[in-house]
């Protein structure tokens, strides 16, 4: 296996395209580089050295990496190479977040929803201004550079001194980019405080590939993960982190539907994404993540941002590629401890999440209340989405009274504990692992209930919801009983539909419209026996009702305010004694 430790010429000689079953796409990698150039030039301010658009926010800046990067690679094609006027772009660049650097080294935490978060020694911008220092620090005027050194120091002693406790993936950045800043100063403390921290980031990784922040899989945020031990393993040459890589491919080529996008249902951080997911220059090491690369690079069409092309030409690895495990038709997957189920039946694609736990009081750490996602090969993922907060009716079931929990426009404190007189999370779930028919058990306080999945034949899916019994209610009397129906009669199943916005909504009984601002709710006699959506007609149960929209609560909006786009069209169903069995067909056009 061949690795590209540096962006110095012998080092980038290698073969230009991607043949057979090799990892090796170093052409259109550079192509992507240089491509982005011209406009992260063009939208620098001269005077200030600052990238991007108002309001400005250090992140911007972090664009000096692709442009190092584009400097230092020496190739007939590249008309970038060692350019004065990068140069001093990049320069330029680097200043500017100099003098916007406090006492520590931090700068303020600004969105561009103009939002603030307090002081923060950025990782990302932290990462990627060393490491274009490391690139033209040969080629920088000695007071430049003594002054880039000053500002870059100040951050790194207090990167060093105060951001690597407990394994995160923010400090598994800071301590990829405390390695190259020792590679840069002569630091070998900083080498070894950084490799030291690699090994219990390694030792905390779960055997299914995935690192946790508080109860299972953290989906997009295991990416970071990934990438910061990739180029701490290219940088290093440190092998005892090569494993962890592998089982973190697999994981991800596990989880990754048909069309390239990650899987939801197990994340504990984030929803649904509608994006192909490229993966980093970490998947490079291992033929399981190169595989991984070549399916997602086919799938996203090459399309790579500069920053990307950037990391994977200066660090990454090339050679085999193993096949993926969602290349198959016929597939059955089990995670962690019964934890979680993937299920491939071409054009079917199916997971099941058995991670639960009480809902945490904080913003990052989503309810788990969703525990099933189905996709189909031609209509993309259409049940499903992920987990949220104080949004009840995106749970698969509530007992008690969903208007307890809601969030307030405009609260940046909200209270994100259960409410007494509602239970929206079960505290335990198990799997049943039925090839045909895989399903969930689950339990809400006193009331059991239960998932069943049943694809039918291509193009037809049954979900099966039970809550409770089915005794009579002319079979009852005792004081047990009563609990026991008013405990039903205050269950609810939800299926969450992901949102189409503007596509056509018709149903059975004859009502139209098109998804969109406008709020709807379409009860029983609204429905009839069907909707149609899209390319997909679901067949309800008597009784059932359909709303639009129910909105999330967005963690990385200070009011928790989020677009239509995160909404879900939620079809809730009612149970009762006497109707404690409710199936939804989902059927897709011809």
């Amino acid at each position: 296996m061949k690795t590209w430790m540096t962006p110095f010429a012998a080092a980038l000689a290698f073969a230009s395209v991607t043949t057979g079953d090799d990892w090796n796409p170093r052409e259109p990698l550079l192509q992507s580089l240089l491509k982005g150039v011209p406009a992260i030039l063009k939208s620098q301010n001269p005077q200030t050295g600052r990238f991007g658009t108002e309001p400005w926010v250090c992140g911007d800046q972090d664009v000096v990496f692709a442009l190092a990067a584009a400097w230092a690679i020496q190739d007939n094609s590249n008309p970038f190479h060692r350019s004065a006027e990068v140069l001093e772009a990049i320069m330029k660049g680097g200043d500017a977040l100099i003098a916007d650097q406090d006492k520590n080294g931090a700068w303020i935490f600004r969105k561009k929803d103009n939002s603030t978060w307090g002081q923060t020694l950025m990782p990302w911008t932290y990462s990627r201004w060393i490491r274009a220092f490391a690139l033209i620090k040969g080629a920088m005027p000695v007071e430049r550079r003594r002054h880039w050194e000053n500002g870059l120091l100040l951050g790194f002693n207090s990167i060093s001194k105060g951001c690597l406790g407990h394994v995160h993936n923010i400090p598994t950045h800071h301590a990829m980019a405390l390695y190259c800043a020792g590679d840069c100063f002569g630091r070998d403390d900083w080498k070894q405080q950084a490799r030291a921290f690699m090994a219990k980031v390694v030792a905390a990784q779960n055997p299914g590939g995935w690192w946790s922040e508080h109860r299972g899989p953290v989906v997009l945020y295991n990416f970071v993960y990934v990438d910061a031990l990739g180029v701490y393993h290219a940088l290093s040459r440190d092998p005892s982190v090569l494993e962890a890589l592998r089982r973190a491919a697999v994981f991800h080529a596990t989880f990754t539907y048909p069309d390239g996008s990650s899987v939801e249902t197990v994340d504990e951080r984030n929803a649904f994404y509608d994006r192909v997911e490229t993966g980093n220059v970490g998947f490079s090491f291992t033929p399981e993540g190169r595989g991984y690369l070549l399916r997602q690079f086919k799938l996203s069409k090459g399309t790579v941002s500069a920053d990307q092309a950037a990391s994977f030409l200066l660090y990454g690895g090339t050679g085999p590629a193993a096949p993926t495990a969602a290349e198959r038709d016929e597939a059955m997957t089990i995670v962690g401890n019964n934890e979680a189920l993937v299920l491939r039946r071409k054009p079917w694609f199916i997971c099941l999440s058995a991670f639960v736990c009480e809902p945490p009081n904080n913003r990052w750490q989503q309810d788990r209340q969703n525990f099933v996602s189905i996709f189909h090969d031609r209509a993309g993922l259409i049940v499903g989405g992920g987990n949220t907060k104080l949004q009840p009716f995106w749970s698969n079931f509530t007992v008690g009274d969903t208007s307890l929990l809601q969030h307030k426009p405009g609260d940046e404190n909200p209270n994100f504990r259960p409410r007494k007189g509602l239970i929206h999370v079960p505290s335990a779930a198990t799997l049943r692992a039925d090839k045909d028919a895989p399903g969930l058990d689950l339990k809400y306080g006193d009331q059991d209930c239960r998932i069943t999945v049943r694809p039918l034949d291509t193009r037809r899916l049954t979900l099966i919801y039970e809550a409770g019994g089915s005794r009579s209610p002319n079979a009852m009397g005792a004081a047990g009983d009563d609990d026991r129906v008013r405990r039903m009669q205050s269950t609810e199943g939800h299926i969450t539909f992901l949102p189409r916005l503007g596509a056509h909504l018709k149903s059975a009984a004859g009502k139209t419209i098109r998804l969109g601002e406008t709020g709807f709710e379409w009860a029983d006699a609204d429905l009839g026996e069907w909707f149609d959506y899209g390319a997909v007609r679901v067949r309800v149960p008597p009784g059932a009702r359909l709303l639009w929209p129910k909105k999330a609560h967005n963690s990385y909006k200070k009011d928790g305010s989020s677009t239509l786009q995160q909404a879900r069209l939620a079809l809730c169903l009612p149970f009762s004694t006497a109707d404690a069995r409710r199936e939804v067909t989902i059927e897709i056009g011809q």
